[in-house]
């Protein structure tokens, strides 16, 4: 039986991946799932890490949080449906530890992915798919910023940005940045067309 192919979205708050994910998985007919989530555990994982209200969370502390979620979700959903042969498609993974907690928190960024290798288990992503948005078009979508990622600073937001933009020049072969402006429709065509081969 030949393996699945495990598709991942990519970027920061508003740069439309949630929707762009779930549109392709459709297409597909692959499993959509999402970090942090994607599991029980990893729910309540994601309800402490973007609870607004939780007070200050020691930046060490969500990477770990979300190492854990992780953990969880490879474990319980990812590795086992890529193992029966189906595709997954999963809104987040990896790269937004290295882009969230490194580039964004300023954490180091070899530790990060040390942890995060050891916590998936050493499962990469075959294609990335990074959704691009300008800072002003970001800023406008989180207008009504409801959880602590998108209630941060713009300074910290760009950062982020930034990160996502030096991991995809690193990695060309695995990455693919895609412009997120415009309508669904003609994302999702885009995103079509980035990906070539592996998605068709």
């Amino acid at each position: 039986m030949n393996r699945g192919r495990l598709i991942v979205f990519e970027g920061g708050e508003a740069s439309g991946k949630s929707t762009q994910a779930a549109r392709l998985a459709a297409d597909l007919g692959a499993l959509l799932t999402r970090e942090p989530g994607g599991t029980a555990v990893g729910e309540r994982i994601r309800a402490v890490v973007l609870d607004p209200d939780a007070g200050v969370l020691d930046r060490r502390a969500e990477a770990l949080l979300l190492a854990a979620d992780r953990a969880q979700h490879v474990a319980e959903v990812v590795e086992p449906t890529l193992a029966r042969g189906e595709d997954v498609v999963s809104d987040r993974f990896i790269p937004s530890s290295l882009a969230y907690q490194g580039y964004g928190r300023g954490l180091d960024l070899d530790e990060l992915r040390r942890i995060s290798a050891w916590a998936s288990a050493g499962l990469e992503p075959d294609l990335v798919i990074l959704l691009d948005v300008s800072p002003e078009v970001a800023r406008a979508r989180r207008a009504a910023a409801s959880d602590r990622m998108e209630a941060e600073s713009d300074e910290f937001h760009q950062r982020v940005a930034a990160g996502y933009r030096q991991l995809a020049a690193t990695d060309p072969e695995r990455w693919v940045v895609v412009d997120g402006t415009g309508d669904v429709d003609e994302v999702a065509k885009r995103v079509r067309e980035g990906a070539g081969a592996l998605i068709r």
